[in-house]
C-alpha cells in the first residue's frame, strides 16, 4: 500500500478519534485515545446537489479536506469538501460531502484515494450519488435511478504495478453493484411510494457536456445516464472487496436527436445542482432506510 494511503488512512483516524476495524490496524501515525469511537460501517459519497443528505447524519466529528495534508480539494460549485462522522439509521456511517473529479485535473489515482481511505477505515458498504443526464427515454427529470451496473470511459484507476495489500491484480467485476444491495433499495422505495429506475450508469471523463451524437453513441453502448464521476470509486471499492451500491439523481434528460435539441434549454451546472437540490429529501429518506436495514 502506498505511503500516502496509509498517512492519510492514519490522520483522519487520529484526528476523528475512530478506532481500527478491519483493515490496517498497525498503520504508523500514532495510537487513537481510549481505543476509539467505533469505526465506520458504511461509507457514503455524496455527489452534486445532494449535499443535504449531510443534514440527517447525526454527526459526531467533521474533517474538512482542506485540512488533510496533501489531499485532494474539489473545485466544484455543491461540493463542500469535508467528511463527516456520524450515526445514520442506527448505524456509524462516514459520508464525503463533496469529490473530487478527473476533470478538475487530478490524476485518477488522486480522484479514488478519499474512497480507498474510506475502504482502509474498515466500511463493508459503500453507498455512491451522482447527478446525471438522463438518456433512456423511460426517465425524467427528478428521478432517482439505481445503477445496475456501469460503462466506465474514465481512465482505470487500477492501470499500474498492483498492490497486493489493497486487492487482486484482476477484480472481477461482474455484480459491482451488489444485487441483494439493489432489492433493498427497491423494496424501501416500493414503501416509501418511490418510484424507483433502475439502469447502466456511464462515466465520462467531462468537463464539457455531451453532444447529440455522443448521446447517441452512449444509448447504443447500453447506457442510461451519463455523468461524470462514481466508476473510478466503484472500481477501487470493488479492488478493496467493499459492496457497493448506487444512486444516480436525474437531474436532466438527453434524447440525442439533434431535431429536438431545440426544444430545451441547454444544460448548465447550475441547473444540475437545482435539480439535485430538489429532489434530495426523496434520495434522503430512501438511502437512511436503507442504511438502517443493512
Amino acid at each position: 500500500m502506498s505511503e500516502k494511503i496509509k498517512n492519510t488512512t492514519c490522520f483522519i483516524r487520529n484526528r476523528l478519534n475512530l478506532a481500527p476495524r478491519r483493515f490496517y490496524t498497525d498503520m504508523p501515525g500514532g495510537t487513537v485515545e481510549n481505543g476509539g469511537l467505533p469505526a465506520p460501517e458504511v461509507g457514503i459519497v455524496l455527489g452534486s446537489g445532494l449535499g443535504a443528505l449531510a443534514d440527517t447524519i447525526e454527526t459526531i466529528g467533521t474533517l474538512d479536506y482542506a485540512e488533510i495534508p496533501d489531499f485532494p480539494r474539489s473545485t466544484v460549485a455543491g461540493h463542500r469538501g469535508r467528511f463527516i462522522y456520524g450515526r445514520l439509521g442506527g448505524r456509524y456511517v462516514i459520508a464525503m460531502e463533496g469529490r473530487v473529479h478527473y476533470y478538475e485535473g487530478y490524476p485518477i489515482q488522486e480522484v479514488v484515494l478519499p474512497v480507498r481511505v474510506l475502504c482502509c477505515l474498515g466500511i463493508d458498504t459503500l453507498i455512491v450519488s451522482n447527478a446525471a443526464g438522463g438518456i433512456s427515454p423511460l426517465f425524467n427529470t427528478g428521478d432517482i435511478m439505481v445503477i445496475e451496473d456501469h460503462i466506465n470511459l474514465l481512465p482505470n484507476p487500477l492501470v499500474g504495478p498492483n498492490d497486493e495489500a489493497l486487492g487482486t491484480r484482476f477484480p472481477d467485476m461482474n455484480g459491482a453493484y451488489d444485487p441483494a444491495l439493489r432489492a433493498l433499495a427497491h423494496s424501501v422505495a416500493e414503501e416509501q411510494g418511490l418510484t424507483l429506475r433502475e439502469g447502466v450508469y456511464v462515466g465520462t471523463t467531462g468537463p464539457s457536456y455531451e453532444t447529440a451524437a455522443e448521446i447517441r453513441y452512449i444509448r447504443t453502448l447500453g447506457g442510461d445516464a451519463v455523468g461524470m464521476s462514481t466508476t473510478p470509486e466503484v472500481i477501487v471499492a470493488r479492488h478493496q472487496g467493499v459492496r457497493v451500491l448506487g444512486f444516480s439523481l436525474i437531474t436532466n434528460t438527453l434524447s440525442g436527436n439533434p431535431a429536438r435539441l431545440g426544444q430545451r434549454a441547454s444544460v448548465s451546472h447550475e441547473e444540475v445542482v437545482e435539480a439535485g437540490a430538489a429532489a434530495t429529501p426523496k434520495l434522503c429518506a430512501l438511502v437512511e432506510q436503507v442504511v438502517e436495514r443493512l
